[in-house]
């Protein structure tokens, strides 16, 4: 057993958890409030992560620090980051600490092919160039002998507790009251999603191969399905009718974006609601036997109905 370090307890560091306790680790979950995770045996750690000094203290002797970490605020990730990606740096340096990073494809930018690891991180604007400098810090680090990092990146969440944060799963609380639903972008693009529960599995998976460190990996997932046929499959597996969905107009995602810093970053995001957004993640399965849950179990989790994917 070896004792592992998780900052951020949202869905994704809530099953990292859960797949490194059903390991036999030590987990403790560090986040402001030290509020703990709904899994058994995880040891809540109140602390503010950004703090390299107390974040070094709680991770003395861990095999691993995992940034779960996901700000609250879409639109000042240029506060957020950067002391606290500093901190962890910092953290696994002195510690030894393998760093295990959950991250997006924001890195990528807008591109015309399927995604996989070897694409370069070429995103111009601010969210995705703070991503991708993130990584590329840790890569310096990994590759100059100071640290051990790895990064997992996933597509948009499905799965258990993602609610508001995900594209499909905040529409649907609405869709299985049979209320029409309001996506932003185009719902009929091809669009891969993310079990939670295999991004938890495949940071957790990582971190105990040393040949994994110092790449990019991208999370168990699904073949693509449209926002419309994702929310269409989710309904069906609830025994409900699907609904309704309608495009927010984009003059109102501009408009709101002059009074609110996390509409504007929506807004110059939505490239990857509007046109083909599909990853291929055959090399971690390659790699691992790491395959994504099943798709109509993610289905069932994100509608509610399970919690925990079949074995």
């Amino acid at each position: 057993m070896s004792k592992h370090v998780i900052v951020g307890a949202g869905p994704v560091g809530v099953e990292t958890a859960r797949a490194l306790v059903a390991g036999g680790h030590q987990v403790i979950s560090v986040t402001r409030t030290g509020n703990r995770p709904a899994v058994s045996g995880v040891v809540p750690v109140a602390a503010d992560a950004s703090d390299p000094t107390r974040l070094t203290e709680i991770t003395a002797g861990a095999h691993a620090l995992y940034n779960c970490a996901n700000p609250s605020h879409y639109g000042n990730w240029e506060k957020v980051w950067p002391p606290l990606w500093s901190s962890m740096l910092r953290t696994a340096e002195a510690t030894g600490a393998v760093l295990v990073s959950a991250s997006s494809l924001y890195a990528y930018g807008p591109v015309d092919a399927v995604m996989t690891e070897q694409l370069p991180d070429k995103a111009t604007e601010k969210n995705g160039r703070i991503r991708a400098a993130m990584w590329a810090e840790a890569k310096q680090l990994h590759d100059q002998g100071r640290i051990r990092a790895v990064e997992v990146r996933a597509s948009d969440y499905a799965g258990a507790g993602v609610g508001g944060n995900g594209h499909l799963t905040r529409n649907v609380p609405a869709a299985l009251a049979g209320r029409p639903v309001w996506f932003m972008g185009d719902p009929d693009q091809p669009h891969s999603w993310t079990d939670v529960l295999d991004v938890g599995r495949a940071l957790a998976t990582v971190a105990e191969h040393p040949g994994a460190y110092g790449r990019v990996w991208l999370a168990p997932t699904n073949p693509p399905r449209s926002a419309r046929e994702a929310t269409a499959d989710v309904l069906a597996e609830a025994g409900r009718p699907m609904v309704a969905m309608r495009r927010i107009p984009d003059v109102f995602v501009r408009a709101a974006g002059l009074v609110n810093a996390d509409f504007r970053q929506f807004g110059v995001m939505s490239y990857i609601m509007k046109r083909p957004y599909v990853i291929d993640s055959s090399a971690i399965t390659a790699a691992f036997g790491l395959a994504p849950t099943p798709w109509g179990e993610v289905c069932r989790r994100t509608a509610g109905l399970s919690t925990v994917a079949a074995d």
